[in-house]
């Protein structure tokens, strides 16, 4: 018998971003304000972590409501009709719902519906895992335009007596409108993962455990120190790595956007990567807080809007957290 050959797609030859947007908790939250529980001060965090202050969302403000804030103006600005996109990816390890997904939800709220969408769990690597995937996508012709969301409202998953993490978290969501291009805007990604550190950064506990009485509603935790010396000596060499892959030196970058996890991590990071001083740094942590997928295209909006002449420049992301995972890709900046 004679198989007929199947129909395969296929799509553009070249993606990038084509716009951002972005959307922060409304309520500032200085350090005064967390360290009674943790019986700690706003100079050890400061010290410790660079943060002088996080935005987290009031109560009626979900991660949906955020990512769609984002996401219409990441849409405005593209100038791409909402109906064209046709695949919408969230990145996101705080929505309180396991269903729906965020992702369906926005599309509809944008304007975007049919499309494709669900929501991925790569922690603070799920915007560079989303931008990995909305790439593919693309160029395979399983998509045409997409809507790439990193959104969390971690003030619903914190305790605030919990002194590992507590004062790290803010809620945000930063969206990206992906899209053909006739040059590359977007290298090949350099992503993996480290499940023997899975214990590094967890939950305190599961829905199971809390549905019977074992367990307080799960936040999250993490070993401090482990993840510290694993972001600091491993992901410097996947940053270096994903430099090479995108052909590129360190003198051709316009800027360097790590997740904002730690402002010690940044700072080591730009050392060991030797980056020149024309290399702008995002330190979006200072004032927003680590809102895990949210934190690189956040970094990245600020960045933006601060210094717009970087516009067009190469900028190297990473990503890296909670699995353990960890994602890295070049950009060329909308």
């Amino acid at each position: 018998m004679t198989r007929p050959a199947l129909r395969q797609s296929t799509g553009a030859q070249f993606t990038r971003i084509l716009a951002l947007g972005a959307a922060r908790g409304d309520r500032v939250v200085p350090n005064d304000d967390l360290v009674g529980p943790i019986n700690s001060s706003d100079e050890w965090i400061r010290q410790r972590t660079g943060i002088i202050t996080r935005t987290r969302a009031s109560a009626d403000i979900s991660a949906v409501d955020l990512a769609t804030e984002a996401s219409r103006e990441a849409i405005e600005r593209s100038g791409i009709d909402p109906a064209q996109i046709d695949l919408v990816l969230v990145a996101t390890i705080s929505n309180i719902m396991q269903s729906p997904s965020i992702s369906a939800v926005v599309a509809d709220r944008v304007g975007a519906n049919p499309a494709a969408a669900y929501d991925l769990n790569a922690a603070c690597a799920g915007y560079a895992y989303a931008v990995a995937q909305a790439d593919a996508l693309i160029r395979a012709g399983s998509a045409h335009y997409a809507l790439v969301i990193g959104a969390e409202k971690l003030s619903d998953i914190v305790d605030p007596t919990d002194r590992s993490i507590s004062f790290l978290l803010g809620d945000g969501a930063g969206a990206a409108v992906i899209g053909p291009s006739d040059f590359p805007g977007i290298s090949g990604t350099v992503w993996g993962s480290d499940g023997s550190k899975a214990d590094a950064v967890s939950m305190s506990g599961t829905l199971v455990d809390y549905r019977d009485g074992k367990a307080v509603w799960p936040t999250l935790r993490q070993e401090g120190p482990t993840v510290f010396r694993w972001a600091v000596w491993e992901m410097a060499k996947v940053a270096q790595e994903a430099i090479d892959t995108a052909g590129i030196t360190v003198e051709d970058l316009a800027a360097f956007i790590p997740h904002q996890a730690n402002m010690r991590i940044i700072d080591e990071f730009a050392k060991q990567l030797k980056l020149p001083e024309h290399v702008e740094i995002a330190r979006d942590i200072a004032t927003t807080g680590n809102t895990s997928a949210a934190s690189i295209p956040l970094a990245t909006h600020r960045l933006l809007e601060e210094h717009p002449e970087l516009s067009g420049g190469l900028a190297l992301q990473i990503g890296f957290g909670a699995g353990l995972v960890f994602g890295a890709q070049v950009v060329v900046l909308p």
